[in-house]
């Protein structure tokens, strides 16, 4: 890829992608597995890796600072998320002055869930934005940066219904936002609904699929109540089923991401992008069976 081609315009070229979402550590042996886990993703030349940015802005800092760091030392273009929740315009902009200080030219804008936890209302900061719609606006008007943004194949926990849930995409295009990324889902029919919903409302922006191998049943299972996104029965029963087996759940895992990654790719989703919980191994294992490195962009 050029080094001068935003994301958007990588992600638009019909070529496949694939990327990799990061969060910032909280201990030590925390930020170790993660540049072990960097490292290992580097080497197969992902095109981006996001990283994501704490409730309430609580990881901010950290959040920069590896972002920075990945733009710095690493051959990786960084995505770095940024949110609405607990902070005034002004606050916008100077964590998107310190992103761009750190060479970082491509930001993931966000809302953000409710300060007050999930099934709350949500609330604005006050002086601050209520919709990401509006965040898009400000961060592309404070630079030449590459702004994403989030979609929802099932909805948005607090969408009226799916049709509104495209306009909204459709007016994060139409603020500026050159590409979207979903929610973690596990019915490849949702997303190909969210794309043709989107696409009737005049949404032409690449969606790229946001995909979360299984490695641990209780914990997909509390990711997937937190997005609003149904882990099904069926599903749910197989790995139920091996739950005591580690081992066995992971491979499970790997199976049902690839079978269901290869499904999202043969009727034209523009890439993968893989929640790896900081750990890389069962994302790698899914990359190895579609054998992306080929194709990927």
């Amino acid at each position: 890829m050029m080094a001068n081609d935003s994301l958007g315009e990588v992600l638009s070229r019909g070529q496949r992608s694939f990327s990799f979402e990061l969060f910032p550590p909280k201990t030590v042996e925390g930020e170790r597995v993660l540049w072990q886990t960097v490292r290992t993703i580097e080497a197969l030349k992902p095109t981006f890796v996001s990283v994501t940015y704490g409730a309430g802005g609580s990881t901010q800092d950290r959040t920069v600072r590896l972002t920075g760091r990945i733009a710095e030392d690493t051959t990786l273009r960084p995505v770095a998320h940024l949110t609405c929740v607990g902070a005034a315009r002004d606050q916008l902009r100077d964590v998107v002055g310190q992103y761009a200080a750190a060479g970082v030219n491509t930001m993931l804008a966000l809302r953000g869930d409710p300060p007050s936890g999930l099934g709350t209302d949500w609330q604005p900061h006050p002086g601050g934005l209520e919709h990401a719609v509006q965040l898009v606006e400000l961060i592309r008007s404070l630079g030449s940066f590459s702004v994403g943004v989030a979609a929802f194949p099932e909805g948005h926990p607090e969408s009226p219904d799916l049709v509104h849930d495209a306009r909204v995409l459709a007016m994060k295009q139409d603020a500026g936002a050159e590409f979207a990324v979903t929610q973690l889902f596990f019915r490849v029919e949702d997303y190909e609904r969210l794309v043709e919903m989107s696409a009737a409302e005049g949404c032409t922006m690449p969606i790229v699929p946001g995909i979360m191998p299984v490695t641990n049943v209780a914990q997909i299972e509390r990711f997937a109540a937190l997005s609003g996104a149904q882990f099904p029965l069926a599903l749910a029963e197989r790995f139920h089923a091996i739950a005591d087996d580690a081992a066995a759940v992971t491979q499970l895992g790997v199976e049902v991401a690839a079978d269901m990654s290869q499904r999202l790719l043969d009727i034209g989703a523009p890439g993968l992008h893989f929640y790896t919980l900081n750990r890389s191994q069962s994302t790698i294992e899914v990359y190895e069976a579609l054998g992306l490195g080929a194709s990927a962009g």
